[in-house]
């Protein structure tokens, strides 16, 4: 088998509103005042992490622990509480499926103790954004490269051009398990990072690999939303199929972004237009991904 959201600081509505930092950062910790971490169990060694940002993926065994994703900043010490009850609070691997910061935020805290693995467009979009150097990937690849942990092969595998330039799955292959970050938002339409280097198209292509992949029966974490199966990745695959394949024939009758907004997709796709990514949204971004 072969194998941003970027924190953004608006200083200047601080200095408006005459805020000071200690208020914008108390501000920011009211955020997740609320937010608990979850555990799920998945299937052999694997469980994930529900909280706030993207889904977690933990292997724990004797070798320790190794996560995929980690979260923002402040959830940092919850993650790890959750963690202990799995084995232990210091994660030997921190595996990063793309670089927004709902799945990259802990990478400060954890990369001082953890050794931080991805595609090498991730350490070059945080460098980009001035992370801090522990936040960093200190293993990075092209294409794909195998963790040996917990008795199994642990592949992370480059979805290129995708939901961003990024991006990579994580397939633990003797649990049965595959982690398919941004790659799969249960039970919503999916955010395509266009100005990152994400391509519906690209997306697409991705979805149609993993799902050649995986059997019936393997267990599926996705970015955001429930633990799934092949199934659910299947009909989510078919609705970005379908609906983009319907915006294109719109557009390819000149029809104009604000006229297929306008128009709107079938009402069976509405349920799917209820998370992060609204209707419209979906159709201006697959609008603007394929050229006329």
């Amino acid at each position: 088998m072969r194998t941003t959201t970027i924190f953004r600081t608006i200083s200047q509505l601080g200095l408006l509103l005459g805020f000071s930092l200690s208020a914008s950062q108390l501000a920011a910790q009211d955020q997740f005042a609320n937010v608990s971490i979850e555990t799920v169990p998945v299937a052999g060694n694997i469980s994930m992490l529900l909280g706030q940002g993207g889904n977690i993926g933990v292997s724990a065994g004797e070798d320790g622990i190794l996560i995929v994703d980690d979260q923002y900043a402040p959830l940092a010490d919850r993650i790890r509480a959750a963690l202990a009850e799995l084995g232990s609070d210091v994660p030997r691997f921190v595996l990063n499926t793309h670089f927004h910061g709902d799945h990259t935020g802990g990478n400060a805290d954890f990369g001082a103790e953890s050794l931080i693995v991805a595609h090498e467009n991730v350490r070059g979009r945080l460098q980009a954004a001035e992370a801090v150097a522990e936040a960093l990937p200190v293993i990075t690849y092209d294409d794909d490269v195998t963790i040996h942990f917990n008795g199994e092969n642990v592949t992370l595998i480059h979805m290129p051009r995708g939901h961003t330039d990024t991006d990579s799955v994580v397939w633990f292959e003797d649990s049965n398990v595959i982690h398919m970050g941004d790659h799969f938002f249960n039970g919503g339409f999916p955010f395509v990072d266009l100005a990152n280097g994400g391509t519906v198209q690209g997306y697409l292509r991705n979805l149609e690999t993993a799902l050649s992949w995986i059997e019936d029966d393997t267990a599926v974490i996705p970015g955001h939303g429930p633990l799934a199966s092949k199934a659910d990745l299947l009909e989510f695959y078919n609705m970005v199929r379908d609906t983009s394949t319907s915006i294109r024939v719109m557009k390819s009758q000149r029809m104009s972004r604000e006229e297929i907004v306008q128009a709107g997709l079938d009402p069976v796709y509405e349920r799917w237009g209820q998370g992060f990514i609204n209707e419209q949204r979906w159709i201006e971004t697959v609008f603007d991904s394929y050229p006329r």
